[in-house]
């Protein structure tokens, strides 16, 4: 029997959660999903007075968030916003775009039927069969990667010299747009999911109100609204094998898309096809260069390889939450859940589950079986994660011919973020072989 009492959590803990700077501290706030999970794995989150938010649920146990995953029928992407916002926010959207709080609509925000067919316009693109044909590509940008890592000396940054860089430069080259174009989509993307880091959006966010914020952010993505508008005019009048041309030729139910969707597409793979990626490459390499006994033998045995990349998206959970919207009166972890609550799966508490994964903070390229939930589950699931490992296996075959030993130079950084997150500097002192 489901409990209908809500547990409200206290305002401190509640402020943590949404607190974009609570996940460039790593350890304390798992600290606080350890205390959660075991105290009040379903707990209700009020608005606080310097946070004004729409109320909503917090899942942090991994077999619930899980369920929810799966159960896209009665855990809707709609109405409500998949990602956290400030109510500001979602009043600014509503704004925009006649009534949505999906600023953009994508993958992510589309329900049943339509997320089926705008999923299979591109999914071929991102099965295995297809990647194997850009294999070769893929592996010589993996080289300009390590080339520019090399050139920097014995120390280097590798986020910015590498992990950031080389997967935009993949997703980018499979969509169609051109090198000189790169820059800008690193911008921009910075400006979506960077927005709340000021190291990384590069535009003094910190200093700015919420609507300043909110609309930097409508900005960023009107930017990329009409670069894509360009792109679309000129796959439409000489479609190649990319892509972009693939969207911009699409039909669904015998009619083209419209363009809200057909720049939903674009955005989607453009932002979230490369930074996640960033993320957890620059995972891998922080386990690694902590342990270099590990590099040692990986760099003998590269069997292990895949099982350093499949904990690595484990261990970093680059997207760190959605929110999902109740269609019907329902239960979660024996909490009764009303039609219409917002509920946000933590996927940084979920991978962190001691239920579900042993020392679940350790690092182990070992762990079998492994079966996160940092690509979601269901029919959800991140349509790049076999991008996403070939990229890493790639990239880390090449470093492990290339590189003899590697060390940390200086401290690591998290971004401040409550979405997107990873590392956003990692100094690295490297000898070449």
């Amino acid at each position: 029997m489901a409990t209908s009492a809500k547990p409200v959590l206290d305002a401190d803990t509640a402020r943590q959660i949404i607190d974009p700077a609570s996940y460039a501290s790593w350890d304390p706030l798992l600290d606080t999903f350890d205390r959660l999970r075991d105290e009040n794995p379903v707990a209700w989150v009020e608005p606080a007075r310097d946070a004004v938010h729409p109320p909503f649920w917090l899942v942090t146990r991994y077999d619930d968030v899980m369920r929810m995953s799966k159960d896209n029928a009665t855990f809707l992407n709609n109405p409500h916003t998949v990602v956290f916002s400030l109510t500001e926010g979602i009043e600014f959207a509503k704004a925009m775009t006649n009534g949505s709080e999906h600023l953009v609509a994508s993958l992510v925000t589309f329900d049943g039927d339509t997320h089926r067919k705008y999923r299979k316009l591109t999914q071929d693109w991102f099965m295995p069969k297809n990647l194997r044909t850009v294999e070769d590509e893929i592996r010589g940008i993996a080289h300009g990667a390590v080339d520019r890592l090399l050139e920097g000396g014995a120390e280097a940054d590798f986020v910015k010299t590498v992990s950031a860089p080389y997967p935009l430069h993949v997703v980018m080259q499979i969509m169609g747009v051109p090198e000189e174009d790169e820059p800008r989509m690193l911008m921009l993307t910075q400006q979506l999911f960077g927005g709340q880091d000021d190291d990384l959006n590069q535009s003094g966010m910190k200093d700015l109100p919420p609507e300043a914020i909110t609309q930097l952010v409508a900005g960023a993505v009107a930017d990329f609204e009409a670069y894509f508008a360009r792109l679309t005019a000129e796959r439409r009048a000489n479609p190649t094998n990319d892509v972009a041309s693939t969207i911009a030729n699409a039909v669904i139910d015998g009619e083209p898309l419209n363009d809200r969707d057909m720049m939903g597409c674009y955005i989607i793979l453009a932002a979230a096809g490369h930074d996640t990626t960033s993320a957890s490459t620059a995972g891998a390499m922080l386990a690694l260069a902590q342990d270099p006994e590990q590099w040692v033998r990986v760099k003998a045995d590269r069997s292990l390889l895949p099982g350093i990349v499949e904990e690595a998206i484990r261990w970093t959970t680059p997207v760190q939450h959605f929110m999902r919207t109740a269609a019907e009166d329902t239960e979660v972890g024996g909490q009764a859940i009303a039609k219409g609550d917002w509920l946000m799966m933590n996927y940084v508490a979920a991978n962190h589950d001691p239920a579900h994964f042993d020392d679940p903070r350790r690092f182990d390229a070992a762990r079998s079986p492994n079966r996160h939930l940092a690509f979601g589950a269901g029919a959800h699931q991140c349509l790049g994660l076999h991008l996403a490992r070939l990229e890493m296996r790639i990239l880390f075959e090449t470093l492990l011919d290339r590189i003899e030993t590697v060390e940390l130079a200086g401290e690591p950084a998290r971004s401040r973020s409550t979405f997107v997150g990873g590392l956003k500097a990692l100094p690295l002192r490297i000898v070449a072989a």
